[in-house]
């Protein structure tokens, strides 16, 4: 094999020899010290003419790009041997209040409920158009305020609209998005507009594909109004053009990747949007500005048509400000087209409204005896659900204990900067805004210096996670975990592909701004953890509490 492969290299050109290399064997012993390995002097010499034949393979791999698009030949499912899960669709109970007026201020119909305007749409107090411009007009307002906008897109909205209300008016209603606006994060394709993944290289790219999100939301009659931001190549809430704002406090950021979405929606710009999570894109925006995020399970919903990050880890979810408008959303874009090989159809059974006292509910208590302050909200939500009558169990959800080292750095490094690749070696990436420790230049430059071998035995690690995490979740409905300062349970729930919704829960008493909790949920049991987040909601009125800049 070994000959055949120096034969191919040397009928195209690339072979390296020994002898003309740059290459000094000092070089591999200083290098295995990087690995935690070390070679004799025998085995360097026996590995050193090998390892120069792998430089010119790679230098021949480097004359080929890779679109961002071109995925992997091994595909992630959350799925352990063993699991068994229910695949009938059952249809859903949603009802209509027919009674829902138009507000007298009208600035309060940018927090209406999904519900409260879908009945507005169907009973034809307000049409489609009128509402869009409705929206449109907020973007326009507030968006710079904000930074959370990259492109309004007025010509598809007002189509959009248009082609809702002419339906309507012939009788057609799609359902509960059927002209409702709506915005995206700036990292799906959509046909004729720009898609710039928020990074400065990418400012003027347009992608001539329909990404699956956005034709289902399509299909559903929902209007795209805007494309949001997000951080540089999906990393905090930094782009090409600022900083996007929290709109509790306009001195702070809004947390990201999905940064722009979150924002808009808490401020009133639009109803909902599409965020995404790699590792914790949806629940930090969402609990740093007040939303209810929901960061479904890996594979739920396909990203064709989506900026890949990392293809084990990446998901689409929506952010919304209720868990009963993420029901909403999610119902209509959940499923796959059959382009993402880890995407898959399952059903979503979501019962409005549901009695939760006979849900077997758990809360992560070594995580809550971390916070060593009682009076914090996180606290409050407990006692709020052993008001609703639900017996709490206390849980030792997986941390440290089995989480005893980095996995998700590895993964994601890896899977980032391979996503990337040209960028470093290119120095594309100097084009980067942001160019700190913390943010992609660097960490795609240091992923470089994880071996494959520690890569794939991090993902074999992570299988074991999966399994060691599943094994705890099968015993509950739901298990209640804290958003912020929980130790491991985001990088956790990320690399085991299990579902969370954040809700807000009030604020923090030190910077005013909001608070969130986070309830995780078995493989493809969104329904639940939504239910269970519904009645918290009914119970409080978190998610009824927006800025008051904005109304």
């Amino acid at each position: 094999m070994r000959i055949l492969f120096t034969s191919f290299l040397l009928s195209i050109g690339l072979f390296v020899s020994a002898q003309d290399s740059t290459i000094q064997k000092t070089d591999l012993i200083s290098s295995a010290k990087l690995y935690d390995i070390s070679f004799t002097t025998k085995e360097i010499d026996t590995l050193y003419s090998d390892v120069i034949d792998n430089l010119a393979n790679y230098k021949a791999m480097h004359r080929l790009p890779l679109a961002n698009s071109v995925p992997l030949s091994m595909w992630q499912t959350p799925v352990v041997p063993g699991m068994h899960f229910n695949t009938v669709q059952k249809t859903i109970a949603w009802k209509l209040d027919n009674t829902v007026q138009l507000p007298t201020n009208k600035n309060d119909l940018a927090f209406y409920t999904l519900e409260q305007l879908a009945s507005l749409i169907k009973n034809k107090k307000i049409s489609s158009l009128a509402l869009t411009q409705f929206f449109i007009d907020r973007i326009k307002k507030w968006g710079d305020t904000l930074q959370c906008v990259i492109s309004i897109q007025e010509d598809i909205a007002y189509a959009e609209a248009k082609k809702a209300d002419a339906e309507l008016a012939q009788g057609k209603y799609r359902g509960l998005l059927h002209g409702i606006p709506y915005g995206l994060k700036d990292l799906f394709a959509v046909k004729g507009t720009k898609t710039t993944w928020g990074a400065a290289p990418y400012q003027n790219q347009i992608i001539e594909e329909d990404a699956f999100v956005y034709t289902k939301l399509r299909d559903a009659g929902a209007v795209l109004v805007a494309k949001f931001t997000l951080g540089a190549l999906a990393m905090g809430d930094y782009w090409y053009g600022g900083r996007t704002k929290n709109p509790w406090n306009l001195n702070y950021g809004s947390s990201g990747s999905s940064a722009g979405s979150t924002s808009a929606t808490v401020a009133g710009l639009v109803p909902f949007a599409i965020g995404t999570e790699t590792w914790g894109s949806i629940v930090s925006p969402s609990t740093t500005c007040g939303a209810t995020g929901l960061r479904p399970t890996f594979g739920s919903i396909s990203r064709s048509g989506a900026m890949a990050l990392s293809y084990s880890l990446d998901k689409v979810g929506p952010i919304c400000r209720s868990a009963a408008d993420a029901a909403i959303v999610f119902n209509y874009i959940h499923g796959t087209d059959g382009k993402d090989g880890s995407a898959v159809n399952m059903p979503f059974n979501y019962t409005p409204n549901k009695d939760i006292k006979k849900l077997k509910i758990g809360y992560a208590k070594n995580y809550f005896d971390k916070i060593k302050d009682t009076s914090r909200n996180e606290f409050k939500v407990l006692e709020e659900f052993k008001k609703l009558g639900v017996q709490l169990i206390p849980v030792n959800f997986p941390d440290s204990g089995v989480y005893n080292f980095n996995i998700m750095d590895v993964v994601i490094g890896v899977e980032c900067a391979a996503q990337f690749d040209e960028m470093t070696r290119m120095n594309i990436d100097d084009a980067l805004t942001r160019q700190t420790k913390n943010d992609w230049p660097n960490s795609f430059r240091t992923a470089r210096f994880v071996p494959a071998v520690e890569y794939i035995n991090a993902q074999r690690h992570r299988y074991t996670l999966m399994q060691k995490v599943n094994e705890v979740m099968q015993q509950y409905d739901v298990i209640i975990c804290p958003s912020r300062g929980d130790g491991n349970q985001s990088a956790i729930t990320n690399l085991t592909g299990n579902p969370v919704v954040c809700v807000p829960t009030g604020f923090d008493k030190r910077s005013n701004l909001p608070t969130g909790i986070s309830f995780v949920g078995n493989l493809y049991d969104e329904a639940t953890i939504l239910s269970i987040a519904q009645a918290y909601q009914k119970a409080t009125n978190w998610d009824e509490t927006h800025p008051t800049l904005f109304k």
